[in-house]
């Protein structure tokens, strides 16, 4: 009797993790539709949004499929690539890269696309951070952490110049994140919390702009500026609670379609599931995120190995982190910080990395189960 992994082929298609897939595919769905909504009083009635949102969809669904069939075990050595090829992006983007009305830098115009390859990047992160946790909970302790804290320090520290502190959260979080759930010993994790307060400090009084320090002292006291740092956050509030029950009805909703919410495409996107879906709309979005969270947890949990448990705890720390942080600003309850909601809000780039994300998990889940049976000799 012998163990051979059947990983090729049709066992493929049949342990795909249809489930996971079915209920990504549900909510990116949901997703066009509300992102649809919340752009039809542009001035091109949203044609270009929806055309790059749909190339998106259709490159992630590609893209999360092929990668399926790889073998994870593969991605150590695709993870540094990306990696490499991140780091020269994050550079590049530095030098030619645009931003936005609060000073960052994260996009590089293609012409045909605009790329964010901080987003990318996060996924290289958690295939090479995966790498580094993997040789420390095997006992190689010292040298290990002091390459994942080096290699991770430069991604953060890119994110960080570019003035995108909301990814750069992200980053941090989902660290944070691996080491805990991967028993890290305390020590290095406490001195990494501890680092937190001195880097925090000097952020606020030194990197921080007046427009971000106004964007955390409206998360705190949003009245205090209604018609300034704190419009977005009541703006969208009222929106969410105009929808009550059942919501005003697709495309019909007042706020939205006057456009009384700022960025309501992406950063503030669940005020418009609020407003026209209503609390039964709000709630299946939220359901399906957790649905994703909890299948992820499974996932992991069985992994044959340790490097793809901790790679499928890495997404499911990425995905609620976005999750947690993009609705949690639209009902007042975190800083704004222009995070997306995942596999709902406007933006090709974080759709793709999202299906990225989720190829890894169901290359983990196709392959965490071993087919025994018997061979004569």
């Amino acid at each position: 009797m012998y163990f051979v992994e059947k990983t090729k082929g049709l066992n493929i298609v049949k342990n795909f993790d249809y489930l996971l897939f079915s209920a990504v595919l549900l909510l990116s769905t949901l997703g066009f539709l509300v992102v649809r909504s919340a752009t039809l009083t542009r001035a091109d009635g949203g044609l270009r949004i929806m055309i790059s949102q749909l190339v998106g969809l259709g490159m992630g669904i590609a893209i999360a499929l092929v990668m399926s069939y790889i073998d994870y075990k593969d991605f150590k050595l695709f993870g540094s690539g990306l990696y490499l090829v991140s780091v020269i992006l994050l550079i590049v983007v530095l030098k030619f890269g645009s931003g936005d009305e609060l000073g960052s830098r994260s996009w590089l115009n293609l012409g045909f696309v605009k790329l964010q390859p901080s987003e990318v990047a996060k996924v290289a992160f958690i295939m090479v951070a995966s790498i580094f946790l993997e040789r420390i909970l095997e006992g190689q302790r010292r040298g290990n952490f002091i390459k994942l804290a080096f290699y991770s320090s430069i991604i953060i520290g890119l994110v960080v110049i570019q003035k995108d502190f909301g990814t750069s959260m992200v980053f941090l979080s989902v660290f944070l994140i691996m080491l805990f759930i991967c028993k890290v010993p305390m020590k290095y994790f406490m001195t990494m919390l501890a680092s937190l307060i001195p880097i925090g400090l000097f952020m606020w009084f030194f990197i921080l702009n007046d427009k971000r320090k106004a964007r955390v002292i409206s998360f705190l006291y949003p009245e205090l500026d209604p018609l300034g740092s704190g419009f977005n956050v009541l703006r969208s509030k009222y929106a969410i609670g105009s929808g009550q029950l059942w919501g005003k009805g697709l495309f019909e909703g007042i706020q939205t379609q006057n456009n009384m919410v700022p960025v309501k495409e992406s950063d503030f996107i669940f005020s418009v599931i609020g407003e026209e879906l209503g609390f039964i709309g709000a709630i299946i979005i939220v359901m399906l995120l957790f649905f994703i969270l909890v299948r992820c947890i499974y996932i992991a949990k069985n992994s044959r190995d340790k490097y793809g448990s901790i790679m499928v705890i890495g997404v499911a720390a990425m995905i609620a982190v976005h999750t947690f942080e993009n609705i949690g600003m639209s009902i007042g309850l975190l800083p704004c910080t222009g995070i997306p909601l995942p596999f709902v809000s406007q933006g090709a780039t974080n759709l793709v990395t999202n299906f990225m994300a989720m190829g890894i998990v169901l290359s983990v889940s196709a392959r965490r189960k071993k087919v025994i049976f018997n061979s004569s000799q």
